[in-house]
Order: C-alpha cells, then structure tokens, then sequence
C-alpha cells in the first residue's frame, strides 16, 4: 500500500500516543522504532517512525530526521507529520524548530505550523502562550523537567532561537472563524516571508480547523491530537480507504514487569499509588554510578512477576537535581536508562510478556534493549497511551509506553487490568 502519511516522532512515547490516536480512525497504521534498515515494503496508510532524539545534539537529530524523512518518501508519502511533545520539551538550540527548518528545506516547502495542543490530556495553546491545565507551561512542573525545563510558556520566543526564518501566530481569533479564514492567514504570513506559524487551539473543534486549513501542507508539525483529525479529512478526499481490522490480542503469559523512568510530577503519583498494590524496588542514580544495577536484578530475580513488581527511578525535583549535579546531566540519565533496559530484559528471560513503561527516554532504551523494531498498535487504555504487541527475540509481547504526564493515578494497574479484560 502506498502511504498517505508518513510521521517522524522524536521519542518512542510519543510515537505510540501519534500512533493510538490514528489508529482510532480504523485506518492502519504501523509504527517502527527507529528508521528501518530495509526498504519500504508492506506500507500502511499511516507510517510512524519513533526516534529518541529528543534531546539528542541538534546535528545528530536533524541527520536521523532526515534519513526517517527519505524513508517515508520511498514508502510514496506525500505528506508529512513532525511530532514532539505536547509540553514543547526541547532546549534553547532544538530540536524541535532545527529539525522542523531541516525537513522544510528537504521538502521544499515554505512554510509549516507548530501546534502541541492537546485538549484531551489539558494541553492548550492561548495567544502563542502553552498551558499545562490552567498553568502556563513555565509555572507548571515542566519548570523542573530533568533534561528540558520549560521556563517559558511563550511559543514563540521558544521557537525564534531554534530556528533561521521569520516565526509568526496565528491566534485564537483567527482560528475562530473557520478553515478557510486560517488558511488565509497562512498564506498571508507566508507573503510577509514567514516560515514558521504558532497556531491557537483550545478545544478539539479548533484542532478540526487547524488539521482543515495545514491539510494539503507539505510538512505539518505538533501533538499527536492535532494528527488526530487528518483520517477523516484524506477519508473524505478520497486519498486513502478503510482497510484495517484491529488484530486480535494475542494471548500471553500472565507475568509483567513495570518499569518507571520518568519523574514528571504524574508519573510520582502514579509510582505511589502503585506501590501500595505491588512489590516495589528504587533505584538510585548514585548507587547505580557506584555498584551497577546488581541489586536490582537481584531483587527482580525474587519477585513473582505475577505480581507484575515495579522497579523505578522516579524522584522528586530535588533529588534529581542532586544526581545531575554529581553525575552530570547526561550520564545521570544514561545509568537509569542502562540499569532499566537490563531489567527489562532479564524479566522477558523470566517469562515477562506484559511490558508497563513510564518514560520517553525509559521506552527508547528499553524498546531498543528488546529488540523491538515494529509494533501493532492495540486498544488505548487512556488517552494517547495504547497497549502495543510486538516480538522480542522470538517471544510475543505485549508493551505500553506511556509519557510521563499521560494517565491518570492509577494508569499502572488500570493498564495491567485492560490488558487482562482484553484477553
């Protein structure tokens, strides 16, 4: 099949919330971790490629955006999808405008918009300026984010020093009036020379109007929710049919595993909650830089994964900002991720096949740790976060990858018991 759209994601959570969100359409969709090393055969629709460049150093990102961009090509996509986070993590040199500027000029195209709402999880974009709930994004705990602390909420000025052409906005009152009013204002800015637009949406319906007017451009960027709306639009130009059929769950061995490496201020409460239910074990970035991950194997190791234990790095602010300033940023991370890839594989070795991860940096290594390189997008169990099934060294697994804001208190028992109903 010839894709109709083909998406770049620059973490592995973020793939699968794009993923989920299309996949509600009953369109199919295939996700790939990681840019395919073969060429494009047996295509879907919908093509989504997870990277973990989030934070990766600009020229490295752009390069693998680029080589997930000629990929997509040769699968026949005409258009395309840049998807970030809906908290627009990035720093002050990227990546989310470089790599955008990047696929533009690859593209040849003139302009793109920038849209992370999404107002299903509490993330709306107001004057330009990004909301967390009622909070902007700079009074929001995203001002404390281990790697891409967000301490402003202005869109735009986030954008400029990541980018080389104009930035503009197109607000709340433009979008207001309809597609064609946007798409008019959009044409506008492009006459004054400006490349990249910062679109308002509050509400789904405006998300509707925003993916109405960008439909036809080149390159669209944004949250997964924006992507959202685009099935029905190319259903309706008759670009692309209806021919999936959800797969049937496979049916898996009961044991789980739930590995937890994200510290946004969810994911601690959803790592309380889940401690009162099941045997739970801590790792500590200074431990690990000193013993490795031994005694946490040797914990797992005991544990009847019936119980499906958690094993997680999540911490409050303070105690992150501790490892960080001993370790460094980089490799107070990088331990983590190590100490939970190796855990992850140890419980497949002991017969885990249910997979709860809490993360974006967390699921790139653990994914990549599984050898997982494809994954068939299941049911969702709350908005944005699907259960996945894939293979892992010839065993049939199901996976959640959910970033660290998604879900509610509960997400982690919730997830277990929708993957128990489902079977």
């Amino acid at each position: 099949m010839t894709t109709v759209l083909g998406c770049i994601a620059d973490d592995f959570t973020g793939a699968t919330d794009l993923a989920g969100l299309l996949a509600r359409s009953g369109v199919k969709v295939s996700l790939r971790m990681g840019v395919p090393e073969t060429p494009p055969e047996d295509t879907a629709a919908f093509e989504v490629i997870a990277l973990k460049c989030r934070t990766s150093p600009a020229d490295e990102a752009i390069a693998e955006c680029r080589a997930a961009l000629a990929w997509l090509k040769q699968a026949g996509a005409k258009r395309f999808f840049w998807k970030y986070c809906s908290t627009f993590d990035s720093t002050p040199e990227g990546n989310i405008g470089t790599v955008a500027e990047a696929l533009m000029k690859d593209l040849d195209t003139p302009q793109t918009i920038y849209c992370p709402a999404f107002p299903e999880n509490g993330r709306f974009v107001f004057m330009g300026n990004l909301f967390v709930g009622r909070e902007p994004l700079a009074e929001s705990p995203m001002k404390d984010h281990p790697l891409t602390p967000m301490r402003d909420s202005n869109l735009m000025r986030l954008l400029a020093p990541q980018v080389t052409r104009p930035v503009g906005l197109a607000d709340r009152r433009i979008v207001a009036k309809g597609a064609a009013a946007l798409r008019d204002e959009l044409k506008s800015l492009a006459g004054e020379g400006v490349a990249h637009v910062v679109v308002d949406a509050l509400a789904e319906g405006d998300l509707a109007i925003v993916a109405e007017a960008a439909r036809d451009m080149a390159l669209m960027t944004g949250g997964s929710a924006l992507a959202e709306a685009l099935p029905r639009l190319y259903l309706e130009d008759g670009v692309l049919s209806r021919d999936f059929a959800r797969p049937a769950q496979p049916r898996l061995e009961a044991k789980a595993v739930v590995l937890s490496g994200s510290c946004s201020a969810m994911t601690r409460a959803q790592v309380k909650a889940y401690e009162q239910r099941a045997p739970s074990f801590r790792l500590d970035p200074l431990e690990l830089a000193e013993t490795g991950a031994d005694a946490a194997l040797a914990w797992l190791a005991k544990q009847p994964l019936e119980e499906a234990p958690l094993v997680y790095a999540t911490a409050e602010p303070d105690a992150v900002r501790a490892a960080q300033q001993k370790l460094g940023v980089a490799r107070a991370g990088e331990i983590v991720e190590e100490a939970l890839a190796a855990l992850a594989v140890a419980a497949r070795e002991a017969g885990a096949r249910r997979f709860v991860i809490a993360g974006g940096e967390t699921s790139g290594a653990v994914t990549r740790a599984l050898g997982v390189d494809q994954l068939v997008i299941g049911a969702e169990i709350a908005p944005g976060v699907p259960w996945c099934f894939a293979e892992s060294r010839g065993a049939a697994i199901a996976i959640t990858l959910k970033s660290g804001n998604f879900g509610k208190e509960n997400f982690f028992s919730d997830a277990l018991a929708k993957l128990e109903a489902g079977a």
